[in-house]
């Protein structure tokens, strides 16, 4: 082997090994962002303290606490995918969103986006005023089919009257959740996963458990109306933001609804806020 293929073998091996550090560095960095403010964090510290405990009973000769921790490693990778499920399937969603693969989003006009808003911000304003419970879900790049099967079949165009009819009470379609696909009602009275976080408070009912459980499993947008206090909550992520205004909830629905990269989309991130005129 001459000196150059030498250089240039060693050369290679460094790119690969820095090519290799770099995008494993990536990946613990995006997962560390995915599960920050989550109950994922808990988790992973319970973990480390497992971790800690097994390598603390092995040096002192804790013939029985190891053995048991040795078993509980045996099926730990089972039990991480019980447990972090919510948070896997998140990661693969979000690799599916992203640009390994294509996404395929509804074009909707400017004005399109706009009047959504509107009417979506109208029938929120309209129950919330009546005490009348509501919970409307706005799909995004993560499809709900699952969950639009569950209800009943409306495919109609989005309107203040239509959503806030399908909330009034004793009505066959006012207990569960709409679902808002594009510019269309795509059905109501779907049944929505229930969130199992341990940090909501006891004074948030099932409307607001199946926001949030909704958005722990999706990119959604999910809008309640309390029914007890007409109380106004936006939840995103997992997280659920109360008290609500028209013009904060207007807000955040448009700074979510917005355009990206020059096409116009209903269901894609930007940070802009659209209003009238």
């Amino acid at each position: 082997m001459s000196f150059f293929t030498s250089v240039n073998w060693t050369v290679g091996k460094v790119i690969a090994s820095v090519c290799d550090i770099a995008i494993l560095s990536y990946i613990i960095y995006r997962l560390l962002i995915l599960i920050r403010g989550t109950r994922a964090v808990q988790l992973i510290k319970g973990l480390l303290f497992l971790l800690i405990l097994a390598t603390v009973s092995d040096w002192l000769g804790l013939r029985a606490l190891n053995w048991i921790l040795e078993q509980f490693w045996a099926v730990i990778f089972v039990a991480l995918a019980v447990v972090f499920q919510p948070e896997l399937r998140r990661t693969l969603e979000q690799l599916g969103r992203g640009q390994f693969l294509p996404v395929h989003s509804s074009s909707l006009t400017t004005g399109d986006i706009v009047h959504i808003i509107d009417e979506i911000t109208g029938a929120i304003v309209s129950c919330a005023k009546t005490k009348t419970g509501a919970l409307i879900i706005v799909e995004r790049d993560t499809g709900l089919n699952d969950y639009i099967e569950t209800g009943v079949a409306i495919d109609a165009a989005v309107s203040e009257e239509l959503l806030t009819n399908i909330f009034v009470v004793n009505t066959p379609l006012h207990d569960g959740a709409a679902i808002i696909r594009g510019d269309r009602v795509a059905a109501a009275a779907c049944f929505l996963p229930l969130s199992d976080n341990p940090y909501i408070s006891l004074s948030l009912g099932t409307r607001h458990r199946a926001a949030i459980g909704i958005s722990e499993v999706s990119d959604c947008l999910a809008l309640v109306v309390s029914e007890e206090t007409g109380v106004i909550s936006f939840a995103q992520d997992g997280k659920l933001v109360r008290h609500l205004d028209e013009k904060q909830l207007r807000e955040m629905l448009s700074m979510q609804l917005t355009m990206e990269g020059g096409k116009e989309t209903i269901w894609q991130k930007g940070k802009g806020v659209l209003r009238r005129g």
